[in-house]
């Protein structure tokens, strides 16, 4: 009985065993279990024609795949691409994306190998041949021409004169806005037209309104004695006594009786009698509400009109001094006002200027705006039109903003090395420098390239030429079109263009090895992180670096 039970309860234990072995190993094929596969409808195509490249993923339905994207093909070109379709199996799915590939060019080409992501691992496809082959023309049915001659293609002249336009534009805008509304002579208004007029004309005229008015007819003899007094008064005050027009009636008789007594002013007691008859009915009128008759008012403002003639003639003629005094006051004023045109002018400009780089600050950063009006070289690198092209052998391409020169390089090891190609651009007091080489070792058969050797090589390089504080990092590193190769980066205080002087400074090395094991390529880029557009330039050629094979 003993024994029994011992029995059932190791076979309990064992089944419990078997079961959780069972789940442990459905739950890892469950999470991570991946498949990634690839296929071609043919490999055998004429120029122009289309293959058909898909790629197949199994996983389960918690991973997020990320496939292929853009002109990862090269040297074919890809000139479609399908939605992932999509067909699922209990707990895993099936994934399955085509791209539609094509090329115009006869030869052996190989579709090189597609990254494809699955969760946070990396899968590749196999590189596939494919034959494309030329066209045969029966050239006893289809006729032969001559190759047409080279002919000159005007460069393309880009985008700048659309900037230029736009800048005289709102420049011309501008001008045009100040000479409006400061340079310009605007029309004068009839009151301005008036206040130009001399002192006797202007009285002349304030008759002529006056009479225009309907204070009469409207019996409203208060405000029409009041307008006439004031004529008199303004004309005297302009030409006789300055304080006219604030003096009270028996003040400005007086006034006016003391000048003609000192010869100052040749005016008749009569003259000044009937202008102090008339001044006393205002008063009269203004203040006693006294109502002459319509008629007397009449006569009381043709009696004013002749003794504005009347002051005018007893006036003395103005000397040369006086005239010489009036012509430079007119001069004066006039360069008054040219000066502050001038000031409201070149505030006004300020103002703008102030408002278009603040406006464009907020928007692009007042550190971008600065480096625009600077022309800070870096950033029109950065913002030009760059080359891409192709270095070396086998060739290595990479975008720059400027071509890469040709350098002539001793060989590190005449023993060893046989053949070395390099290209570059820029130095070390550079914002950047852009390295290129290619290097072809002979090798026996069973010999490799020492990369970490010239890894070590190229940093010890960066000491020898100064650099400090050397921080070394490493990891694998792929191109675009699947190349794999070592990234060693880090970052270092450079030499300044100062003696005993450093900048912080950044660098990345890339260094790949050809499929026949005996040519090494290695692009080594170095510039000052404190420049943003520097480390911008450098992560779109670090982005661009593709590498090609001997067939391609």
């Amino acid at each position: 009985m003993k024994n029994e039970t011992l029995n059932t309860t190791s076979n309990n234990k064992l089944r419990r065993l078997i079961s959780l072995v069972g789940f442990i190993f459905a739950l890892i094929s469950s999470h991570a279990f991946a498949q990634v596969t690839s296929s071609i409808d043919t490999t055998n195509i004429k120029i122009g024609e289309q293959i058909t490249f898909k790629i197949q993923v199994q996983t389960d339905t918690t991973q997020i795949v990320v496939f292929p994207d853009g002109q990862t093909f090269l040297p074919l070109e890809m000139i479609e691409a399908s939605k992932v379709d999509t067909t699922k199996n209990k707990e895993q799915i099936e994934l399955t994306k085509s791209y539609g590939l094509t090329q115009f060019d006869p030869g052996n080409f190989t579709i090189p190998k597609q990254r494809v992501t699955i969760g946070d691992k990396t899968f590749f496809t196999d590189s596939l041949q494919v034959v494309v082959n030329p066209v045969v023309i029966d050239t006893t049915k289809q006729k032969l021409y001559d190759i047409k001659p080279m002919i000159e293609v005007e460069r393309s002249t880009g985008d700048w004169w659309k900037y230029l336009l736009i800048t005289l534009l709102a420049l011309a805008l501008v001008v045009f806005g100040l000479y409006w509304f400061i340079w310009r002579k605007k029309p004068m208004t009839e009151e301005e037209e008036i206040a130009l007029l001399p002192p006797y004309d202007r009285a002349k005229l304030a008759l002529q309104k006056l009479d225009e008015s309907n204070y009469l007819q409207r019996s409203e003899i208060k405000d029409y004695y009041s307008e006439l007094t004031f004529i008199i008064r303004k004309y005297l005050d302009e030409k006789v006594y300055n304080r006219a027009l604030e003096s009270t009636t028996d003040e400005l008789i007086d006034r006016l009786t003391l000048l003609s007594d000192a010869n100052k002013i040749d005016l008749s007691k009569n003259d000044i009698s009937n202008i102090k008859d008339i001044l006393k009915r205002a008063d009269l009128v203004k203040f006693a509400k006294s109502a002459p008759d319509i008629e007397l008012a009449k006569m009381d403002r043709d009696a004013i009109d002749m003794e504005i003639d009347q002051v005018k003639e007893a006036l003395p003629e103005p000397s040369e001094e006086e005239k010489l005094l009036n012509q430079q006051y007119r001069e004066a004023q006039e360069r008054k006002k040219k000066r502050e045109k001038i000031v409201i002018t070149v505030a006004a400009s300020i103002l703008i200027l102030v408002a278009t780089f603040v406006g464009f600050g907020v928007k692009y950063g007042f550190k971008y705006v600065v480096d625009t009006l600077t022309a800070d070289e870096t950033k029109g690198l950065l913002e030009g039109e760059w080359v891409r092209s192709e270095y070396g052998y086998p060739p290595i391409m990479i975008s720059t903003p400027e071509v890469l020169e040709r350098v002539e390089l001793k060989a590190i090891d005449s023993t060893q090395t046989t053949e070395r190609v390099a290209f570059s651009y820029g130095d070390q007091d550079s914002e950047f420098n852009i390295s290129v080489g290619t290097t072809r070792y002979a090798l026996a058969e069973d010999e490799e390239i020492d990369v970490q050797g010239a890894i070590e090589e190229t940093i010890a390089l960066f000491e020898k030429n100064g650099v400090r504080n050397l921080l070394v990092k490493q990891e694998q590193f792929i191109t675009p079109n699947a190349a794999e190769g070592y990234k060693i980066f880090g970052t270092g205080d450079f030499p300044g263009n100062k003696k005993d002087t450093y900048r912080p400074g950044e660098y990345v090395i890339l260094i790949f090895t050809a499929e026949d094991k005996s040519v090494m390529q290695k692009i080594a880029l170095a510039w000052n992180n404190s420049n943003s557009y520097a480390d911008d330039i450098m992560d779109r050629v670090i982005n661009s670096v593709e590498l090609r094979t001997v067939e391609e």
